[in-house]
C-alpha cells in the first residue's frame, strides 16, 4: 500500500518522462549546432580562399587542401600561380581570421559567465583596447626582445592587468554591476584611447600606418609565421573548457550555491580571467581591435542551446571563427579593389546587436536601479 501524498512508481515515471525528452531535445539541438557551424566553417573557409583579385574556383580549392594532406583528389588542381596564391596568402589569412575569431568568442563566453552578466565583452569593457595598448607600446619603443612573441606578451600584460581592474572596480556586494561594468569600460576605452592617440602623435610615418592598423583591425598581414604564433595561445586559453564548463553552470547559480556545491569561486575565475587575458591579447597582437565577437555569438549560441557553458564555449569557439571570417571575405568583396578595416564592418554588425541587449536586460531588468 502506497501512503497518502507518496507519489506512485508511475506518477514518478509520468514526471520524469517530459523532463527526459526535453534533455534529448536540447541535446540533439547542440549536436546540431555544433555540425552546422563546422560544416559552415568549412564552407565559407573554401570560399573565402576562392575569392579575390585572383579567383580560384572551389573545386581546386578543395583538391589542392586533399593534395597537401596526401588524400586521392578527383577533380583537376590549382595551376603554380593560383597554388601560390592559395598557400601564401589566402590560406593563412583565412586560418588568422579563424583563429582570432574563436579567441574572440570562447573569451566573450567566459567573461559573461565569470563576471555573471550578459554584456560583458573584451571590446565593449576595454580588455581589446588595454591589449592594444600593450601592442602598441612594442611598436612605439621598437622593443624586440622576444621576437613575435614581444607583442603577445606585452598585450597580454596589459590585457590582464585591465581586466584584473575591470573585474575590481564593477564588483559591488559579491555582485557585479551592470552600470558600473559599462561606465568602467567607457573609462578604460577612453583612457586607452588617449594613450594611442599620444603614442600615435609622436611616431614616424611608418610607426602611424601600424598602430592605425591596430586600431581598425584587420587580418590582411597573415603569414604562416603568425598563424604559427596565435594557435599555441588558442590552444592554451581553451583547455581550460573541458576543465570548467560545468563550474560555470554552477556559478551561474549564483556565488553561494556554487560554493555550497563545491566550486572554489575565486580561483576558477583567476585562472578563467588569465585565460581570457590570453584569448584576448593574442587577438589584438595580431588582428588589433575586433569588437562584439564576444558579444554577438555566445548571445546566439544560447538563443538556439541555452546557458549550458559545455555547449556554449564550444560553439561559441566555432561561431566567432565563423563570423570573423565572413566578417574579412565581406571587408575585402564589399569595396574591392579597396578593403575596408575589419573592426569596421564587426562594429557595423554588433553595434545594433548590442542596442538590442541593452534594450532587452533593461525591459527584463525593470531598469537599472
Amino acid at each position: 500500500m502506497t501512503a497518502v501524498g507518496t507519489p506512485t512508481s508511475a506518477e514518478r515515471t509520468g514526471r520524469a518522462a517530459p523532463v527526459t525528452a526535453g534533455r534529448a531535445r536540447r541535446r540533439l539541438r547542440a549536436g546540431l549546432l555544433l555540425v552546422g557551424l563546422a560544416a559552415g566553417l568549412v564552407v565559407v573557409s573554401v570560399v573565402a580562399a576562392g575569392i579575390g583579385a585572383y579567383p580560384i574556383p572551389a573545386g581546386q580549392v578543395t583538391a589542392s587542401v586533399l593534395d597537401a594532406l596526401g588524400l586521392p583528389v578527383a577533380g583537376p588542381l590549382p595551376d603554380q600561380v593560383a597554388r601560390t596564391v592559395l598557400w601564401d596568402v589566402r590560406f593563412p589569412r583565412v586560418v588568422l581570421a579563424v583563429t582570432v575569431g574563436a579567441a574572440l568568442g570562447v573569451a566573450g563566453a567566459m567573461m559573461q559567465g565569470i563576471f555573471g552578466n550578459p554584456l560583458a565583452e573584451p571590446g565593449v569593457i576595454g580588455v581589446s583596447s588595454g591589449a592594444a595598448v600593450g601592442a602598441i607600446v612594442v611598436i612605439f619603443t621598437g622593443i624586440t626582445v622576444l621576437g613575435h612573441w614581444t607583442i603577445i606578451a606585452s598585450s597580454f600584460v596589459f590585457g590582464l592587468a585591465t581586466t584584473l581592474f575591470v573585474y575590481v572596480f564593477a564588483r559591488s556586494r559579491g555582485r557585479t554591476e551592470v552600470v558600473t561594468l559599462l561606465l568602467t569600460g567607457i573609462a578604460v576605452n577612453a583612457i586607452a584611447g588617449a594613450a594611442i592617440g599620444l603614442m600615435t602623435n609622436f611616431s614616424q610615418d611608418a610607426e602611424i600606418q601600424t598602430i592605425t592598423f591596430w586600431q581598425l583591425g584587420s587580418v590582411a598581414t597573415a603569414t604562416w609565421s603568425k598563424v604559427a604564433a596565435i594557435v599555441p595561445c588558442l590552444v592554451a586559453g581553451m583547455v581550460v573548457i573541458p576543465l570548467y564548463a560545468r563550474r560555470l553552470d554552477l556559478l551561474s547559480l549564483g556565488e553561494g550555491p556554487a560554493r555550497h556545491l563545491g566550486v572554489d569561486v575565486e580561483r576558477m575565475r583567476l585562472v578563467l580571467i588569465i585565460a581570457l587575458a590570453l584569448l584576448t591579447s593574442a587577438a589584438v597582437a595580431f588582428a588589433g581591435i575586433v569588437a562584439f565577437i564576444g558579444l554577438v555569438v555566445p548571445h546566439i549560441v544560447r538563443m538556439v542551446t541555452g546557458p549550458g557553458h559545455r555547449v556554449l564555449l564550444p560553439a561559441s569557439a566555432l561561431g566567432g571563427g565563423l563570423l570573423l571570417l565572413a566578417a574579412d571575405l565581406l571587408a575585402r568583396t564589399a569595396a574591392a579593389p579597396a578593403e575596408i578595416p575589419l573592426g569596421v564592418v564587426t562594429s557595423a554588425l554588433g553595434g545594433p546587436f548590442f542596442f538590442y541587449l541593452l534594450y532587452r536586460t533593461r525591459a527584463k531588468q525593470g531598469g537599472w536601479s
